[in-house]
This record gives C-alpha cells, sequence and structure tokens, in this order.
C-alpha cells in the first residue's frame, strides 16, 4: 500500500510531466472556444461574401428597382458591391479602437464573452435583408460583424498569449491563424451551389455567424479570467493563483506566480500607456515600427484580395465558371507569379491553382499567426492595450483599403496589379530580416533587452549615467574647495591666535 506522501509525490511528478507538455485541458479548450467564436467568425466573414457574389448583386438591383424604378449603373453597382465588401473592414477598425477600454473594464473573457452580442445582432442583421428587401441591413450587419472581428482580433491572442506559458505561447498563438483559414474554408464549402451558394439560400450563409458565438457564450464563462489581468488590473491574487492553477493543471504555480508578480513589481508605479504616449516612447520605437509594418504587411500580402473576390481572380485567370466553385475550395492565399502570367497560355490558369494552394500552406503555418503573437510578445503590461490598438487599426485600415479598392486596381492593371501586393511582401520581408529579433522561448523582459539596442535605450542610460557621473565630480569637487578654504581659514585663525 501506498503512503499519503508517496501519492502525493506521485500526483507532483505528474503535475510536472505535464508542465514540461504545456498544454492542458482547459488550456485547449480556452484556445479552441475562444479561436472558434472569434477568429473562426473573422475568417468565414472574408470568404462568405464571394460565392453569392452575384446574388447579392442581383438584390441590390432588385431592391434599387423596388424604391427607383430603375436598374443601378454598372459602376455604381460595382461601387455598392465593394462597399458592401469593405465596410467589413471599417467596422473592424471601430471594434479596434474600442477594444482598449474594454479589455480594461471587462477583462480578456469578458470582453470575448460581450463581443458574442455583436455577430448574433449582426446575424441577424444580414440573413433578414432579403427578406425586408434592405441591402442598407445587409451593409449594417457586415460593419457590425467587423467590430466583432476587430475586437476579437485583440482580445483573443491577449487572452491566449496570457494565459499560457512562454514554451507554447507562439505555438497556441498559431491556433488563431488556423480558425482563421477553417472559416474561410468552411465559408467556402457552405458557398457551393449543392448547398447555400444559390439565390434561394444565400441569406443563411450569413445567419450561421451565430452558432460559433453561440457556442464561445456557452463555453467560456465555466474558463478562468486571464490570471495577468487579474493581478495587474485587479489586484485579486486568490483569483489569479486559481486560474494559474487550472491553466496550468498543477497545484504548484510558484514560478508562473514569481513572473507575474516580478513583472507587477517593476511596473507597480507605472500607469498604463495611451496610443499617443506609446507612439512617442523611444524605449519602444522600434516595436511599434515592427508591429505596424507586421500588420500592414499581413494585410496587403494579396490574400485578402483572393478571399474577398476569388472568383472574380479565377475568371480572368481562364478557369470555366462551372469549375470555379470547386476550385475555390483549395484557395486561402496567393502565388503572385503565377496570377501575372494567367493569361499567357492555357495551362498556366492551373498551375494559378496549384501555386495558390501552396503559398495558402505556407502562410497559415508561418506568418498566419505571428502578427498577433509578435504584438502580445514585445511589449509589458502597461504598453500592451494600447499596441494592439495600434496593430489594429492598420489591419482593418489595410483591410478596407483592400476590399474597396482591389475590383478597381484589378480592372486597371489586370493581371499585373498583383505586383503592388509582390512589393509589399518582399520590403517588409527585408525589414523582418534586419530588425526582428528572435523571440522564441523568451520572457517579455528578454524580449525587451534584446529591442534595447536599436532603441538606443542603452545609449541613452549610459549617456544618464555619465552625466550624474559628471554632476558628481561637480560636486565632490565643489565640496573639496569649500573645505580646503574652511581648513586654510582655520589654520590662518590659529596661526593669528598662536602670534598674540
Amino acid at each position: 500500500m501506498q503512503t499519503r506522501e508517496e501519492n502525493m509525490n506521485e500526483i507532483k511528478i505528474m503535475d510536472n510531466q505535464q508542465t514540461k507538455q504545456g498544454l492542458t485541458c482547459h488550456l485547449l479548450t480556452a484556445s479552441l472556444v475562444g479561436a472558434f467564436g472569434s477568429s473562426f467568425i473573422y475568417g468565414y466573414n472574408l470568404s462568405v461574401v464571394n460565392a453569392p457574389a452575384v446574388y447579392i448583386k442581383s438584390f441590390c438591383n432588385e431592391s434599387w428597382a423596388r424604391r427607383f424604378g430603375t436598374t443601378i449603373e454598372a459602376k455604381f453597382l460595382t461601387l455598392l458591391w465593394s462597399t458592401i465588401v469593405s465596410i467589413f473592414a471599417a467596422g473592424g477598425l471601430c471594434g479596434a479602437l474600442v477594444v482598449t477600454p474594454l479589455l480594461k473594464l471587462l477583462g480578456r473573457k469578458g470582453t470575448l464573452l460581450l463581443n458574442n452580442a455583436f455577430a448574433i445582432v449582426a446575424a441577424l442583421f444580414m440573413s433578414l435583408s432579403e427578406i425586408a428587401h434592405s441591402f442598407e441591413m445587409l451593409i449594417v450587419g457586415r460593419f457590425i460583424i467587423g467590430v466583432n472581428g476587430g475586437i476579437s482580433l485583440s482580445a483573443l491572442p491577449m487572452y491566449l498569449g496570457e494565459i499560457s506559458h512562454k514554451q507554447i505561447r507562439g505555438s497556441l498563438g498559431q491556433v488563431t491563424a488556423i480558425f482563421i483559414c477553417c472559416g474561410v474554408f468552411v465559408g467556402q464549402i457552405l458557398g457551393l451551389p449543392e448547398i447555400l451558394g444559390k439565390e434561394s439560400s444565400w441569406p443563411f450563409m450569413f445567419g450561421l455567424i451565430a452558432v460559433p458565438a453561440m457556442v464561445q457564450l456557452a463555453v467560456l464563462p465555466f474558463l478562468p479570467e486571464s490570471p495577468q489581468y487579474l493581478l495587474f488590473e485587479k489586484n485579486d491574487i486568490t483569483k489569479a493563483r486559481k486560474a494559474f492553477q487550472v491553466f496550468s493543471g498543477k497545484e504548484d504555480i510558484s514560478e508562473e506566480l514569481h513572473v507575474v508578480l516580478a513583472e507587477k513589481k517593476t511596473q507597480s508605479q507605472i500607469r498604463l500607456v495611451s496610443v499617443l504616449e506609446l507612439l512617442r516612447k523611444s524605449s519602444v520605437r522600434w516595436q511599434v515600427i515592427t508591429v505596424i509594418i507586421v500588420m500592414a504587411c499581413y494585410q496587403l500580402c494579396g490574400l485578402n484580395a483572393i478571399w474577398f473576390y476569388t472568383n472574380s481572380i479565377f475568371k480572368a485567370a481562364g478557369i470555366s465558371k462551372d469549375r470555379i466553385p470547386y476550385i475555390t475550395l483549395s484557395t486561402g492565399g496567393i502565388e503572385i507569379i503565377a496570377s501575372v502570367l494567367s493569361d499567357k497560355v492555357f495551362w498556366m490558369s492551373y498551375v494559378s491553382v496549384f501555386s495558390i494552394l501552396g503559398v495558402i500552406t505556407s502562410f497559415c503555418m508561418g506568418p498566419g499567426g505571428i502578427p498577433f503573437v509578435l504584438t502580445n510578445e514585445m511589449f509589458d503590461q502597461s504598453c500592451r492595450s494600447s499596441a494592439f490598438m495600434i496593430g489594429g487599426t492598420v489591419i482593418w485600415l489595410s483591410n478596407f483599403a483592400v476590399g474597396l479598392l482591389f475590383p478597381f486596381i484589378q480592372g486597371g492593371l489586370g493581371a499585373f496589379c498583383f505586383l503592388l501586393f509582390a512589393a509589399v511582401c518582399i520590403l517588409g520581408s527585408l525589414y523582418l530580416c534586419v530588425v526582428l529579433p528572435e523571440t522564441k522561448n523568451k520572457t517579455f523582459a528578454e524580449i525587451y533587452q534584446s529591442f534595447a539596442k536599436i532603441n538606443k535605450v542603452q545609449e541613452a542610460r549610459q549617456m544618464t549615467e555619465q552625466k550624474n557621473k559628471l554632476e558628481h565630480n561637480i560636486l565632490m569637487t565643489t565640496l573639496g574647495n569649500v573645505v580646503k578654504d574652511k581648513e586654510k581659514q582655520d589654520s590662518d585663525a590659529v596661526d593669528i591666535i598662536n602670534n598674540h
């Protein structure tokens, strides 16, 4: 028979083994449910407008004719269609701008829960737009679901980054990218003519957005809040300790608590930094620049243009109309050279498909989730919320530009329009190779030190130390002279007394 002490030792050994693996049941649940109700919805809304594009344009025409007795001009219809697509990004920008106060007020988990309301309301607006004969409802719904995306793309990476151990933080961050790709793929599957991609059922594609939101709304309340939020914002060490224990799957969380308390101690006198203050802060200047460039490249690499306008791109590439919905299932990325050469020889259109497939895989395995992980890793607690707001703003402005302008750019440049995205990718890659340090398995403090040299923080510190040393030397010299003068005066006084 084993004693109680031996049983406890076995439990501790199992805890240590589980810690080494890093991923626990609660952590896995939080990442999967959080991503399904957040980044999945974002990805789904990138592709859901592609398959029913013809029917949505027809719906807009019919709604317009019902009111004004005339059809819409072709150019205005293109503008209206691109507005329906791009207004999603305008909503995302609004979401990115309000996410910081929400994160501070409600916490990471609380913000994700509230965000589900936007998804459900948006689903109602868009799914009922055809019945109401109102394309405006579709536009409003796209804007609201954009707000949902803007909030989730900041709140989810922050939540996952703060509940996970540094050894699996990067891997867990990839969940965001994987579910974005899954959302895109599901949107393409549902867009097949045999499923919902037809005139009689396209509104249901938008109504299904409510399903992931309701799943998250049902599961997430049973998971703890971010322990870092509980410590930094609420000063509740009891709940923070319990949250650490739940997510780590062990009783002894002294190491995790020590790291967070050390960060809290160093920042105990530091208040949260606003966006303007962060932009002016020299010690994180290159971190901010890196976030801006990475987020811009994430949106301007050409991927969103493919997701928004897959059908029109493949049509221009020479793919027959009846095959496009099925070939679209294999998309999610872009190969620039294939797109440029797609109208030169008859077999190049199929090369385009396989090239795009390859870039989908590389994008999801590589840069897909990196921007969100980087933003979480490069900033401490005082700057993190503002950094996500800046990154989110860049993402959604870039997304809006692609969604609104790509049809006109494609019309003007044809296949060569993707050369613009090629230039962005090349310049972004060069910047990252030169500036970005490795962040794998590093704490926030270690990453900060990696940027210290390029931010010239060390040089500034050395200059300050030299200045203080010089002032100290001047002060000591002055005091020395005063002492010498005093000693001379005392000596003279003694001589006078002796003479008398």
